[in-house]
């Protein structure tokens, strides 16, 4: 009984999260009453990164959010530092603009001083944003435990599973055994061990954060953000790339058994297959956790989309049933990336027979 009256508070949580911002345009001055809902604006605008991790929209249009650091740079200005709440609600600071419509969504600009936004000459970007701290978080989470692990073990020694041991050493087993080993063999696996756990994890953690939709720092879609799978992809890319041997190479650039006169066609199918390694990882990973969240908050939206609350229990019933498969989803693309990225690793680095 105790794990529904959970379900049930988890799921006001989310519906009172989700819906605070419908308000935002409320009663305002001139306004016309409430904002007519958009389905799929209010689906993007939870997906995407922002400066700010918003908590919730009061009745009287207050927004509560924790504002993160703006960090930029330009040649006219030099770098500037500063709290994300000066450019909330399209307000200019230090002749800086967050655009909140248009193309430049989510970008900040610079603004002249009658308020034109510089098209041509944007500012980099160094800011910490929603996804940038919550791969922070991941970070230190990620380091909490291996570090507990660490401790564990230098003061047992190598014994009998105990504590946050019984959790990790299997995971651990697993990612070597069913993994690396097949995959890369036993005379070379060890050296990429501690790349293909990091990855693991890394994705395993911030995929599971993904899903607990309150407080901050959770609920960011870290790797829903096609930037974090595209540098995880280029990781995995420039190991390859440095681990391959004569073998990989001349695989490429001299494909034994191919006649002369058919290498210049070979050779530029090998390097659009070299590119297309780390680009299906990239896509694979990003399509499959943005898709999950979409359809999570796609079922939440039709109580809005319906505007009644009989449609609430279906939308519960189908959006526990795909927090649950998300949760199977969390470890499975955690592990199809790793499996991937030690199969390609094994490519470059197997020996010629």
């Amino acid at each position: 009984m105790k794990t529904h009256y959970l379900t049930a508070l988890l799921f006001i949580f989310l519906i009172s999260g989700i819906y605070s911002p419908l308000k935002a345009d409320e009663d305002k001055p001139g306004g016309h009453g409430a904002k007519e809902f958009n389905a799929s604006e209010f689906i993007l605008d939870h997906i995407a990164d922002s400066h700010e991790w918003h908590i919730l929209t009061t009745k009287e249009g207050k927004s509560i959010a924790i504002y993160l650091p703006v960090i930029l740079y330009s040649k006219e200005k030099g770098l500037s530092v500063f709290s994300s709440k000066k450019l909330s609600h399209g307000h200019v600071h230090n002749g800086y603009r967050l655009e909140e419509e248009g193309d430049l969504k989510g970008r900040i600009v610079n603004v002249d001083e009658a308020g034109n936004a510089d098209e041509a000459n944007f500012p980099l970007d160094f800011s910490v944003t929603k996804a940038v701290a919550a791969m922070f978080f991941a970070a230190l989470i990620g380091l909490w435990l291996f570090l507990s692990l660490s401790s564990s073990y230098k003061k047992t020694g190598v014994s009998h599973p105990r504590g946050m041991q019984s959790f990790l050493e299997p995971v651990i087993l697993f990612v070597r055994d069913e993994i690396a080993i097949p995959n890369i063999g036993h005379h070379k696996y060890e050296r990429f061990m501690p790349y293909l756990l990091s990855v693991f994890f890394f994705i395993l953690i911030n995929n599971i954060m993904g899903l607990i939709p309150f407080p901050p720092p959770f609920g960011a879609n870290v790797t829903g953000n096609i930037a974090v799978t595209m540098t995880l992809a280029l990781f995995t890319f420039v190991i390859i790339q440095f681990n391959g041997n004569r073998t990989y190479w001349r695989h490429i650039f001299a494909t034994p058994g191919v006649p002369l006169w058919l290498l210049p066609i070979m050779i530029p199918v090998e390097i659009i297959g070299i590119i297309a390694k780390p680009f299906a990882l990239m896509v694979r990973l990003f399509a499959n956790i943005t898709a999950g969240h979409i359809i999570v908050l796609s079922l939440v939206a039709l109580v809005f989309i319906f505007k009644s609350v009989a449609v609430s229990p279906v939308s519960i019933l189908f959006v526990v049933f795909m927090n649950c498969l998300e949760l199977l989803v969390a470890f499975l693309q955690a592990y199809v990336f790793t499996l991937l990225s030690a199969l390609f690793i094994s490519l470059a680095v197997q020996e010629h027979h």
